[in-house]
Formats: structure tokens, C-alpha cells, sequence
């Protein structure tokens, strides 16, 4: 008779801790590592959101400051200076102006976008949402002033590129996100500013363009995400540690079946030294 032990059957004993049910561990610990990182990572995430969305407040609703200059433009950045309340004065150019295509509460349609010269140089002025039928610029001549005007709105940073799927397209007066070195090279704009401003909702004569339309929203589901990563931890590790229950339960039900083996084989050996 052979024994279900590994040194009796040459067989490996269930439930024996193999290099392979080690690996597998391992890579269970790892697992479950990863995802309390994410969830660490995705608290922090919402910490820094937060903070963000805080600083936008704060700027939106400031007392309005002069838009930077020249000597500034350099260090212009998302971090300190987008959605900043400033204002700037000068003529509008009027005949530059740029359509760019948009979505928003008044429905499809476009952003007028006009170069305002002031003393020290161009800066593009978002003056808000026309719909298609008052695309041309003539349809809306009472919104067109043509002396000095002032302007308070919010500064915004350039959107390079195009929109979603849709490269802007400057040759065919195509343009779908408000890129302004694209649009200054179009124009053939000299000293630009790096930025633009997005008017705010004084009205134009005419009821066009309609300011005051900037969306600011800033998707914070950093806390789901959290808790989702950390659930999953704690339930791969809860899983892990009754896969382990499970190892040493059969381990110990094997370590069982070999001593009784052991002691029936003993028994044996004995019966047969007994004399007749």
C-alpha cells in the first residue's frame, strides 16, 4: 500500500505551501497594495480639487484688477492667473473679429472673438455667444461699437488645437476652440497677449453679442474613486484571507491523514513481528 503523504507516494501533500501558491500570494498582497495607493492617491487628488476650485471662487468673485501687461505676459499660467476678474480698456477691431464655433445655454452657435487694442498692445476679447443667424457681423452692427470702450471680464487661458475631434482649421476659417496664437497668425496680429478675456454680461446694444456666459465647473469625483479603490482592497484582501483559511484548514486536515496513515501502518508493522 502506498501512503497520500508525499513521503510515502512521492505525491505533494494539498494544502503544502508550493513556490507557486507563494507567487500567487505575493501577487495578492501586491494587488491590494496598488489599489490602497489609488484610493491614498485619489484622497489627495480631491485635497489639490478642493484647494482649486476654492482659489476659482475666490478670483471669480474679486474686486476686477487691470489685465496684465506686456512685462507680465511672460508669466502668465493656468495655476495663479486663469479665470482672474480684470479689465482693459481700448477700440475694438471690429473687422478682425473671429467666429468660433460653441455649445451653451442659448444653444449652438458661436463666440465672437475681437481684438481689443489698448495702449500696450492686442488682446482678444471673448464678447460672448451669437446664435447661426447672427453670424454675420452686419446682422449685429448695433453691437459693434466703434470708439473706446471698457471691458471686465475673466482672463482665460489660450486652448491650443481644436476641440473635441475637431482640429481648428485656419485656412478655411474653421475654428472650434479660442487658440490665440493660431488666430493672431490668421489675422496677421502683431504683440498679442498670450491670453484671452471672456466678457462679462454687461449687454451689448442690440442684445448681441451675450457675455457673461463662461462655464466653470470642475468634476470632483475624487471621493467615489476613493472609496470604489479602497472597497476593492478590502475585498481582495478579505478574499486573500480566506483563501489562506482555506490552505491551512486543508493543510491541517492532510497533516491529519498522514498520521493516521502512519499509525495504521505501525499498527500493521507490529501485527505482522507477532509470533504465531
Amino acid at each position: 500500500m502506498s501512503s497520500p503523504a508525499n513521503r510515502a507516494g512521492g505525491r505533494e501533500t494539498p494544502g503544502a505551501w508550493r513556490p507557486a501558491t507563494l507567487a500567487i500570494g505575493a501577487a495578492w498582497v501586491a494587488c491590494v497594495a496598488i489599489l490602497l495607493a489609488l484610493s491614498v492617491w485619489q484622497v489627495e487628488r480631491r485635497v489639490w480639487k478642493l484647494d482649486l476650485i476654492d482659489r476659482v471662487e475666490r478670483r471669480v468673485h474679486a474686486v476686477p484688477v487691470p489685465a496684465p501687461s506686456p512685462a507680465q505676459w511672460p508669466a502668465i499660467n493656468r495655476s495663479d492667473d486663469e479665470y482672474k476678474r480684470v479689465t482693459l480698456s481700448g477700440r475694438f477691431l471690429n473687422d478682425q473679429e473671429t467666429l468660433v464655433q460653441a455649445i451653451t445655454v442659448e444653444g449652438p452657435g458661436y463666440w465672437v472673438v475681437t481684438p481689443l487694442q489698448t495702449a500696450d498692445g492686442l488682446v482678444l476679447v471673448n464678447r460672448g455667444f451669437v446664435p447661426s443667424d447672427r453670424r454675420d457681423r452686419a446682422s449685429r452692427g448695433a453691437g459693434n461699437p466703434d470708439g473706446a470702450v471698457s471691458v471686465t471680464g475673466l482672463l482665460r487661458i489660450s486652448e491650443p488645437g481644436g476641440g473635441f475631434l475637431r482640429d481648428n482649421d485656419p485656412r478655411a476659417n474653421r475654428w472650434y476652440s479660442r487658440d490665440v496664437a493660431a488666430i493672431a497668425a490668421a489675422r496677421g496680429l502683431q504683440d498679442v497677449a498670450p491670453y484671452f478675456v471672456d466678457a462679462d454680461a454687461t449687454p451689448n446694444p442690440g442684445g448681441f453679442p451675450i457675455g457673461g456666459l463662461t462655464v466653470i465647473a470642475f468634476p470632483n469625483s475624487h471621493l467615489v474613486y476613493a472609496l470604489t479603490w479602497f472597497t476593492l482592497a478590502l475585498m481582495l484582501a478579505g478574499a486573500g484571507v480566506q483563501r489562506l483559511r482555506r490552505a491551512r484548514g486543508e493543510a491541517g486536515a492532510a497533516a491529519a491523514q498522514d498520521a493516521e496513515w502512519d499509525h495504521r501502518q505501525q499498527g500493521m508493522r507490529g501485527h505482522e513481528a507477532s509470533p504465531l
